[in-house]
């Protein structure tokens, strides 16, 4: 699924990264612990999560990640938009709740990130 699908279903507006909406995403993580992000996603991945402070652009840059959704309407500070610009991470931004992106994303044939090793 490409950035342009994902911004499409979610209703969402693109705040930077706008000139790679044509990216390849094959999996979705959900989360606001950024220790859970780092120990679970893989790369073309695209992470949705409620957290907003610069260490989430951090973590994206560690996971090889290029993109993120904030959910809730939630709105980055002008100096997180800056450093995703500067990393070449494209941010969007979707009133929907965390459950209802991941619901109409999964819902549209996008997977979860799939979790090796984990005991059920």
């Amino acid at each position: 699924m490409k950035l342009s699908e994902i911004r499409d279903i979610l209703d969402a507006d693109v705040l930077v990264g706008e000139e790679f909406l044509d990216r390849e995403v094959f999996s979705a993580f959900g989360s606001d612990l950024m220790s859970d992000v780092l120990a679970f996603i893989n790369e073309k991945s695209i992470l949705l999560t409620g957290l907003t402070n610069p260490q989430v652009i951090r973590t994206a840059e560690i996971a090889d990640l290029f993109a993120i959704v904030f959910v809730r309407g939630k709105m980055p500070s002008k100096d997180l938009l800056d450093l995703a610009l500067e990393k070449n991470i494209t941010i969007m931004t979707t009133e929907y709740t965390l459950y209802t992106t991941s619901g109409r994303l999964y819902e549209r044939g996008l997977k979860g990130v799939k979790i090796e090793g984990v005991v059920r």
